[in-house]
């Protein structure tokens, strides 16, 4: 059957993808629409498994905290290349997921990928569909869903890295700048864990295995080896546990006191830090 330009233009709309591409699928389907727009999906699925191993290092990250503050919700929405994240289309769909993550009050990547966009696709399809038109693997990097008394984000300047803090014993007080401060240093100085005991057990055994050979390499007694590792397990978990890190802006103090100068009682009661490339 004959393929007008308005078929063709009808069938760029409603998938995005390129002039040619939708007049080929649309030869291919013999102007059958709905198998058209299979055709394009199936062209996006094959682009997407050829650069499947492709590093994902550029793209945007977006938050959005609730209005009463009380969640807030981070997307990692990756790329190949700068040139890439600058794109209209690619900007746009990374809003949307965001966008259906708050609306169906999605908690976790795996239920994301699933969840339906404004238009009725799901977060896999559609981003299926965008790599067959833009030609390069995306995907989303990270997705975070916290809760507290108080929420607070930041998002580095380049767009490639945030943090987000829950508060808990706020006690009616406003905590927003001292929170930007907490996110702005969970973006800087990378913590692994809120305090000692929420650091991944196998970091803590490599980081004794390490403390172990560097005494060794030292050459401390083997009877010792054990005591210095711990020593310096403390120290790794001053620098790299939120509450025992020295606030960045006031060394005097780690975060832990600021909270506790800040407010009597005031916690922390989760954060996410994530980044791209």
């Amino acid at each position: 059957m004959q393929i007008t330009a308005a078929d063709v233009n009808k069938l760029r709309q409603s998938t995005g993808a390129g002039m040619m591409d939708c007049k080929k699928a649309l030869v291919e389907a013999e102007g059958d629409f709905e198998k058209a727009v299979e055709i394009l999906r199936k062209a996006g699925q094959k682009v997407a498994a050829k650069r499947a191993d492709n590093e994902t290092s550029e793209g945007v990250i977006l938050v959005d905290v609730s209005d009463s503050a009380k969640s807030a919700k981070v997307l990692a929405f990756a790329c190949e290349t700068e040139p890439v994240s600058k794109v209209e289309d690619f900007n746009n769909l990374a809003n949307a997921i965001l966008q259906a993550g708050v609306k169906h009050h999605v908690k976790d990547a795996a239920t994301l990928a699933a969840t339906s966009l404004e238009d009725g696709r799901t977060v896999e399809s559609a981003t299926t569909e965008l790599i067959g038109k833009i030609g390069e693997k995306l995907v989303v990097a990270e997705y975070r869903h916290i809760e507290g008394e108080q929420v607070v984000s930041y998002i580095h300047s380049n767009n490639k890295a945030a943090a987000i803090v829950a508060f808990e014993n706020v006690g009616g007080a406003d905590v927003t700048e001292l929170g930007r401060d907490v996110a702005m240093q969970i973006v800087a100085m990378k913590p692994v864990g809120l305090d000692k005991d929420d650091v991944d057990p196998t970091i803590v055994e490599k980081e004794i295995e390490i403390g172990k050979e560097q005494a060794r390499q030292e050459g401390k007694p083997e009877a010792m080896l054990e005591k210095i590792a711990l020593g310096k397990l403390n120290k790794f978990y001053k620098e790299n546990t939120l509450l025992n890190q020295q606030f960045v802006k006031d060394p005097s103090v780690n975060i832990a006191q600021l909270l506790e100068n800040t407010q009597k009682g005031l916690k922390i009661a989760s954060f996410a830090r994530i980044a791209i490339g």
